[in-house]
């Protein structure tokens, strides 16, 4: 069987709703990255033992949040002995804009992938981004680097776009493909 983990940080809770998203495509177990950037001893143990490792992170000034960056760097440990190395990667995110420079919070979690050696794994969906296409479409946000969500920033984690959670989903399948592809 395949062992994927979501390790993610959540500000408001929209981020955590796209983990849960993922990982029920993924059939993934969640990490969450507490309010001071930490993760319990387990949680390592459960990133070091995985086959596949799905980050997310909101998009806070163009970048992940200073949690996950705090995890990003305490991931260093693992980068010594090159624990995560030909292990699978994705990555997701949130953010209140359309835009709001979510493309380089996933550079930042696909640069962090490949220091650890890893292989990541893209959408492996078209947009949806024709004249017919309707906000609840899925990939609406015409991403292929890894999964983007917008939530507006007055709106609740209920109010979250099903077309952004069925991408979420869908992507988290996705990685446990290939993940089992590579598991093999």
């Amino acid at each position: 069987m395949t062992r994927i983990v979501v390790v993610f940080h959540s500000g408001y809770g929209h981020t955590q709703r796209m983990a849960q998203a993922v990982a029920e495509g993924a059939g993934a177990e969640l990490l969450a990255i507490d309010a001071e950037g930490n993760l319990p001893d387990a949680a390592w143990d459960a990133l070091n033992a995985a086959d596949a490792i799905v980050m997310g992170s909101p998009t806070y000034m163009g970048s992940v949040s200073w949690q996950f960056k705090k995890f990003a760097d305490a991931s260093s440990k693992a980068w010594f002995t090159q624990a995560w190395k030909d292990k699978v990667f994705a990555g997701f995110t949130n953010s209140a804009s359309l835009n709001g420079d979510k493309l380089a919070t996933l550079h930042a979690l696909f640069t962090l992938a490949m220091q650890h050696g890893g292989v990541w794994v893209s959408t492996g969906m078209p947009p949806s981004n024709t004249k017919a296409a309707q906000r609840n479409d899925v990939n609406v946000l015409g991403s292929f680097a890894g999964a983007m969500a917008q939530t507006p920033a007055d709106a609740s984690v209920d109010e979250m776009p099903a077309g952004d959670l069925e991408t979420a989903r869908l992507f988290g399948r996705r990685v446990a493909e290939v993940a089992a592809r590579f598991k093999g």
